[in-house]
């Protein structure tokens, strides 16, 4: 993984950078985030990771156990809790017990943005794969939009797996790849990300530092 931070989707926005260009951008709310535990290989745990909490929960829907931990470690009991893998190095970043923000991340800098696309209930192949359907003709009959042949013949008699078929549209893990942040306001605790990012307006997401930068190649 890699240092990370979560929030939640505000919504979409213009910004105008130094040069005047307009940049289409998301606005998300990340951070103040409660540091719950850090973890390490060297311990108990076996690997290195940090637990990060947002927002505030509510405490009729906590248990004993959990009200204890909070209590502990001094903090709120957060709305949302992630754990986020990290390297021996990045983990002293994070201090059991404080809190991180959106100053982890820098104007410029590449991140990868996680979260849940919108979900759009049950729906068909058109809308679902992009299948073009059967043609509006004479001798077509209520298939226009239908996914047209799915089966084999006698060998394997039956239906390969992985066919593109109606059925649950959204609502599925999904990570955005090197975006580029366009700015940051600690003092609101505002991230903005050039783009869209996955998931429906006050989702939660989460923000890493990009793992996956391409390298430009000399010549």
């Amino acid at each position: 993984m890699s240092i990370a931070i979560i929030g939640k989707k505000i919504g979409m926005t213009q910004f105008f950078d130094d040069l005047g260009n307009r940049i289409p951008a998301t606005v998300v709310q990340a951070g103040p985030c409660a540091v719950l535990k850090v973890k390490s290989a060297e311990g108990k745990d076996g690997y290195d990771a940090v637990v990060l909490g947002l927002g505030k929960g509510r405490v009729k829907s906590l248990t004993k156990p959990e009200i204890g931990i909070y209590a502990k470690l001094g903090v709120e009991a957060p709305d949302v809790v992630r754990e986020i893998r990290v390297t021996q190095d990045e983990a002293l970043l994070y201090t059991q017990g404080e809190s991180v923000d959106v100053s982890l991340f820098q104007p410029g800098e590449k991140v990868d943005v996680i979260g849940l696309t919108r979900g759009r209930g049950f729906t068909g192949v058109m809308k679902r794969w992009g299948m073009h359907g059967f043609p509006r003709t004479h001798g077509v009959h209520e298939v226009q939009r239908h996914g047209g042949s799915i089966g084999n013949r006698t060998w394997p008699g039956r239906v390969q797996k992985g066919m593109k078929m109606p059925g649950h549209h959204g609502d599925s893990k999904h990570t955005g790849l090197n975006q580029k942040v366009v700015a940051v306001f600690p003092a609101q605790n505002l991230i903005l990300i050039e783009g869209g990012v996955p998931g429906a307006p006050n989702s939660v997401v989460t923000i890493r530092k990009a793992i996956k930068v391409a390298i430009r190649k000399n010549g």
